[in-house]
């Protein structure tokens, strides 16, 4: 089972992963899908803040925003 601030982290990056979605009028996947990618994404961000002492909820946001970024270049 999650802890507390875990599930908190991923239910911040799947509504942030829904907001990125919508603002570039891309068709939201599968909720099994989002919630898999939220996943990977908290637990890269927790990789990243252990390797440079960051704030993990700042880096689910820019990993998001990467994502963003990826999509509209593709």
């Amino acid at each position: 089972m999650l802890g507390f601030i875990k599930q908190q982290e991923r239910k911040v990056a799947l509504r942030l992963l829904a907001w990125q979605y919508q603002r570039q009028n891309i068709p939201l996947p599968t909720m099994a899908a989002m919630d898999q990618q939220a996943k990977r994404l908290v637990d890269e961000a927790h990789r990243i803040a252990r390797e440079r002492g960051r704030n993990v909820i700042t880096i689910i946001k820019e990993l998001v925003a990467d994502i963003g970024g990826k999509d509209t270049k593709s």
